[in-house]
């Protein structure tokens, strides 16, 4: 099993940046593929950023890509999600996630944080 702890999140001015952290507890940590997604107010969930096990492979969904880096540190336990050029509309409650499997529908994770709140003004 999995517990996942999400971290630096927070109100920033659109252009600027923000590193999200997620701290991972268990052994198997890197058995697991990595993601993270986001929520906004009344909207579905939907995938942001994915890496794999061993951290070769990551992918991005369009809307971040270009503007975001996922990165994971298997001696900490740790996933990074660095995002800059922030828009307002990447507002949204960020979580991170772990699956046994290489799929990017949220349905497929099988352990989620709390998420983190990430809000950016126009």
């Amino acid at each position: 099993q999995v517990q996942l702890l999400e971290s630096g999140g927070g109100l920033v001015q659109a252009g600027g940046s923000l590193r999200l952290s997620c701290a991972a507890s268990g052994r198997t940590f890197t058995s697991y593929r990595m993601g993270w997604f986001r929520q906004a107010p009344g909207k579905e969930r939907e995938f942001v950023a994915a890496i794999s096990s061993s951290g070769d492979n990551t992918y991005y969904a369009d809307s971040v890509k270009g503007r975001s880096t996922i990165s994971r540190d298997n001696a900490k336990n740790m996933v990074v999600l660095q995002m800059n050029s922030l828009k307002p509309e990447d507002t949204a409650v960020y979580y991170c996630a772990a699956a046994s499997v290489w799929r990017l529908d949220p349905k497929y994770f099988d352990y989620w944080g709390q998420g983190t709140q990430v809000t950016v003004s126009s």
